[in-house]
């Protein structure tokens, strides 16, 4: 999905439940150590508050959307590959996937 894991990943830990995000490694960018840098795209607020051609929100009415969104570390309770799981601290994990996952 593009949007929806950070308010997801907000409500498990506001009721104490874990949260993993399951993704092929090549989903994970390593030269990004948080969220932080990323530039998220925005798309046009007319596929909110349009469908089609027909305009289906008030006139004047405006919507923020973006394309995705980022989910922050501390939020995650390990993020599992097809390599193996990786647990915070990850840089321990990752560098054993790095190796792994280039044979």
């Amino acid at each position: 999905n593009k949007v929806g894991t950070y308010p997801l990943a907000v409500m498990a830990r506001a009721h104490g439940v874990p949260f993993y995000v399951a993704a092929p490694y090549s989903t994970y960018d390593h030269g990004t150590p948080d969220g932080e840098g990323i530039v998220v795209e925005m798309r046009d607020g007319a596929e909110i508050t349009s469908c089609g051609s027909e305009r289906t929100a008030p006139e004047g009415v405006e919507a923020w959307n973006p394309a995705f969104d980022v989910t922050p570390a501390a939020l995650v309770t390990a993020l599992i590959t097809e390599h193996g799981v990786l647990t915070p601290p990850c840089e321990a994990s990752l560098s054993v996937l790095r190796v792994d996952s280039a044979t």
